[in-house]
């Protein structure tokens, strides 16, 4: 059985990284938002909804194709996170709704706990911005798969 250490994966890397981007993620955050002792799902109190007429669910998923490699070339993590939130926003409002809670997912060659929390944060401020939560977020290291500097 290989260990996440024996295939290149830094578990320690990541909690620290999880750390560093806490302060940001709470700053985006709605009172429906309810905490989950799992980490592994984000809880929302859909009790909110029942002040609508006809309550509809509306989601959406983007990304910020070719920009994230600019933000690479040029060393600068902190800002792909509110393209990104803008890019998912856009596509909810156009069609009437309200943006009320969104999850991240970031893929990358090897965690680097600043790189990570500078993203999050991003996409934290991004969350706040657009008046949603940002109730949670996963972080996949891909040794091999990607150079150690590369994310997605």
């Amino acid at each position: 059985m290989t260990s996440y250490a024996a295939a290149g994966v830094d578990i320690d890397a990541g909690e620290r990284a999880v750390e560093l981007m806490k302060a940001k993620v709470a700053r985006a955050r709605r009172p429906e938002v309810v905490d989950d002792a799992s980490g592994f799902a984000g809880l929302f109190d859909a009790s909110a909804l029942l002040g609508y007429r006809r309550p509809l669910l509306t989601t959406s998923t983007d990304g910020v194709g070719t920009k994230v490699m600019l933000a690479q070339r040029l060393g600068k993590h902190d800002t792909i996170g509110i393209d990104l939130v803008g890019m998912v926003v856009d596509d909810l409002v156009v069609c009437g709704a309200e943006p009320l809670f969104m999850t991240d997912y970031i893929a990358c060659g090897k965690v680097v706990p600043e790189r990570i929390a500078e993203i999050v944060g991003g996409v934290a401020e991004g969350c706040r911005l657009a008046g949603c939560a940002l109730v949670g977020g996963e972080t996949a290291e891909h040794p091999g798969a990607m150079d150690a500097d590369e994310y997605d």
